[in-house]
């Protein structure tokens, strides 16, 4: 096949249009985890982790791409009939641990901000107790997590190395563009920092259902279902139609009690003064 064909053309389209998709979830983690490394360092942190994550997701293409077969291949299986049964490759384990990661960090940043603690003075600072380097290496984990299902899914469509490569190197760029403006809004709009933990919640659960899916993964004999990307989609414009229908709903609700109140105390003025 010729490199600079029409079809290579259309494949890098739709591979950076993939990317850039699969990798919202990716930049929603990366704005969210940065903000726990100290404040000067936030941004050089969020530059540093995705250059570096970048260059690893592009070795990690070559060796999947080598070695699509030793991925493939399952390296152990558990047979406890009516208990546990799966038969795990090295990416479904990749998924499973991903998954269970991310739904730990999720559930753990989603009590920390309910917790009465967390509106303490010094609270914040608790919050960001990690260190930059700390910090660099979880996002460059991640990334690397969140690759395998980028991945795998480009891989589908087209073989070419380079087209590939270059489809990752351009929503890599976009991502480095995107992550301070992503991240400053988060923290200028806090209340949307929930929503964006609950996506990253519903992501644990689509890698856990990918990971247990691949490896005929059964518990208790019932077997594990993926989630399909419309339903996961679907799922977060529902949370974020929700989330906004419910902040203007508040705004609302705030108005007319302070309509109500700046009338009450027009009424006792008026008494008062009759």
């Amino acid at each position: 096949m010729e490199l600079f064909s029409l079809e290579n053309a259309l494949n890098l389209g739709v591979l950076i249009f993939l990317q850039a998709v699969l990798g919202f979830d990716n930049l929603l983690y990366i704005s969210i985890e940065s903000q726990r490394a100290p404040a000067a360092d936030q941004a050089r942190v969020r530059k540093l982790g995705i250059t570096i994550a970048l260059v690893l997701r592009i070795v990690l293409l070559f060796l999947i791409m080598s070695l699509l077969q030793t991925f493939a291949a399952p390296l152990f299986s558990v047979h406890w009939t009516g208990v546990l049964e799966g038969d795990f490759t090295f990416a479904t384990i990749v998924f499973l641990l991903g998954g269970a990661f991310l739904m730990y960090t999720a559930v753990k940043e989603i009590s920390h901000l309910l917790a009465i603690e967390h509106l303490a003075e010094g609270a914040h600072e608790e919050r960001e107790s990690k260190s930059a380097a700390q910090v660099i290496a979880m996002i460059v984990t991640m990334n690397l997590i969140f690759s395998f299902d980028s991945i795998l899914s480009a891989l589908a469509i087209t073989d070419v190395f380079l087209v590939l490569a270059t489809a990752i190197a351009i929503s890599g760029v976009l991502m480095l563009v995107l992550a301070d403006s992503v991240a400053d809004f988060i923290k200028r709009n806090r209340k949307y920092e929930v929503l964006g933990l609950f996506i990253l919640l519903i992501v644990a659960v689509v890698l856990l259902g990918e990971g247990g899916h691949e490896s005929h993964l059964r518990i208790a004999g019932f077997p594990i279902e993926p989630i399909s990307k419309a339903t996961f989609y679907f799922a977060i414009v529902v949370l974020v139609v929700v989330d906004l229908l419910q902040s203007k709903y508040q705004s609302k609700l705030a108005a007319q009690r302070a309509a109500a109140q700046y009338g009450s105390v027009a009424r006792e003025d008026w008494g008062g003064a009759s």
